[in-house]
């Protein structure tokens, strides 16, 4: 759809998007080549119809009709987005609401569930071709049941700071659409490879500081983000705020893929595809920022 948008909307197939019916044509009689068909019949119907002609009323009303907008031929709008993407939030802010009120066991058995049970969803319909409301749906739940776990969890540890991540992210998302909206901030190619190089990075980083932490190599609850100090800051400081960036131009990207289909006309039910790719990125933004006020608490 969009060169350079997000990779959740890559391989898409827009193909299939309603168009104008085809204006109606009056032969009066001529063969489909333009010939006189000299009032022969066809199956012993005349072959000669007159329509009859339209009044001057008739034709102003046709005329001051309003041209059909993309809600009427079946497109995405950017009014459709928004729903879709207010029903995951709504449908993750569910289940985090789950994990933060059952009994702290069934919290951490929960929390795992989402994260497990959302990475595969997630992966699911990043390559699925056509987008699917129902596992998006699940998936926006299961990524509840994660973050309110993780919320309960940190939040235990460090009274406040579930709150000022929800508040963070609001912030940044709200930041990053107003720039876009300006103008002053765009995917361009140069900064799509610096993206995927900056990403690609902090992968590599996150998976070795994950098995550094499960194998007990480094005692830390935060691996290395938390045990490595540059300049009396911990090392996950540095790294939380590039994940931070790094999300925030996510988000530029799936407004970059929005923009674009809406612009070239995809089908409406590829709203549920952007709706995916905002509850991805918005995600990824949360736990971040939550991770680096939980760094920057456990330091003081």
């Amino acid at each position: 759809m969009a060169l350079g948008g997000n990779p959740i909307f890559n391989g898409k197939n827009f193909r299939g998007a309603t168009q104008a019916p085809p204006v109606p044509s009056y032969s009066h009689g001529q063969s489909q080549y333009g010939q006189s068909q000299y009032g022969q019949s066809q199956y012993g119907q005349p072959a000669w119809s007159v329509q009859p002609p339209m009044t001057s009323d008739q034709l102003q009303q046709m005329y001051n009709q309003p041209a059909a907008g993309p809600a009427e031929t079946g497109r995405m709008t950017f009014d459709d987005v928004i729903v879709k993407t207010a029903a995951c939030l709504a449908v993750l802010l569910l289940g985090a609401a789950v994990t933060l009120f059952v009994a702290p066991g069934t919290a951490s058995l929960l929390m795992i569930v989402g994260a497990l049970g959302g990475f595969a969803l997630g992966m699911v319909n990043s390559f699925k071709k056509q987008p699917s409301p129902a596992l998006i749906l699940t998936y926006a739940g299961l990524e509840g049941l994660f973050l309110g776990g993780l919320t309960r969890l940190l939040d235990g540890m460090f009274p406040g700071v579930g709150l000022q991540a929800v508040i963070g992210t609001l912030a940044v998302f709200g930041v990053t659409l107003a720039l876009f909206k300006s103008g002053k901030v765009r995917a361009t190619p140069k900064a799509i490879r610096f993206f995927m190089i900056a990403t690609l990075g902090y992968l590599v980083f996150a998976v070795i500081n994950m098995v550094l932490v499960w194998t007990g190599a480094v005692q830390s609850p935060f691996g290395l983000s938390s045990s490595v100090h540059i300049f009396g800051i911990p090392l996950g400081v540095f790294i939380g705020i590039l994940a931070i960036g790094l999300a925030a131009f996510s988000l530029v990207m799936d407004f970059t893929s929005i923009e674009q289909g809406v612009r070239q006309g995809a089908p409406e039910r590829y709203s549920w595809t952007a709706a995916f790719g905002l509850t991805v990125t918005l995600v990824w933004l949360y736990v971040e920022i939550i991770r680096l006020l939980a760094i920057l608490r456990g330091d003081d």
